[in-house]
């Protein structure tokens, strides 16, 4: 392990916006603070949207810029990556932002019913040979349906059409899913607003994607009757 990441894992110990537990502490377990994020961390009533593998947490934190009434929680395994988030949070003082450092197979652990009000899932890798490690497979959405409130809205943005056409399909399937939206180009689409996050929040591997001329597609699907969804972008 190199000095550099070392010296991240022993910088994340001091993160008070970072949070890690271990395999044993949550694997069939609660974690402390299930249920109670809004009270003990944020200190306020406020929706909770999560980023599930939110690598650097970029999209976390600029989401988080952008709706100061809103709290934000990446969600990532790789503690190096998370690092670069919850500095920047704290350096600027961001108290709409937390970081939760564990597998994403755990994360009915950490979130009790209804506490969540959106997830944003951002490019994760698109396992074409692996379905149920999917982030978007019905094994991990039956998991977020066990935190999502009525209504609560899951975004997915990838440059995967595979994963993107996947996803559809799977969503359409279920009684208990709807589909609000399915974008096979988001950057051909001129009918967004110039402020939507779907367009100005971009990652690093986004930019990436972009300049490899690769179209970025966009889901958006809520849970239960579609009207009761959450409609806001963000």
């Amino acid at each position: 392990m190199g000095k550099d990441k070392i010296r991240r894992f022993r910088e994340n110990e001091t993160f008070s916006n970072l949070f890690q537990a271990s395999f044993r502490e949550v694997y069939q377990r609660d974690y402390p603070l299930k249920g109670s994020w809004n009270k003990n961390v944020f200190g306020n009533d406020n929706p909770i949207v999560l980023e599930l593998g939110c690598g650097k947490g970029e999209y976390t934190v600029a989401l988080a810029r952008l709706n100061k009434s809103v709290n934000y929680i990446g969600v990532d395994v790789k503690g190096a990556r998370l690092w670069r988030g919850a500095k920047t949070a704290l350096e600027e003082k961001m108290e709409n932002v937390a970081f939760i450092r564990t597998r994403i197979e755990l994360i009915e652990s950490f979130f009790a019913p209804s506490e969540v009000s959106q997830i944003w899932i951002t490019f994760p890798d698109p396992q074409p040979r692996k379905e149920n490690k999917r982030l978007t497979s019905p094994r991990f959405l039956n998991r977020y349906l066990s935190f999502l409130a009525p209504g609560a809205v899951i975004h997915l943005k990838t440059d995967s059409r595979e994963l993107h056409d996947y996803t559809k399909e799977v969503v359409e399937a279920r009684e208990d899913m709807t589909l609000l939206e399915a974008d096979p180009d988001i950057y051909a689409n001129t009918g967004r607003p110039a402020n939507d996050p779907v367009l100005t929040v971009r990652t690093f591997y986004e930019n990436q994607f972009l300049e490899q001329g690769k179209p970025i597609t966009y889901l958006r699907f809520s849970t239960g009757n579609p009207a009761t969804a959450k409609q806001e972008g963000c």
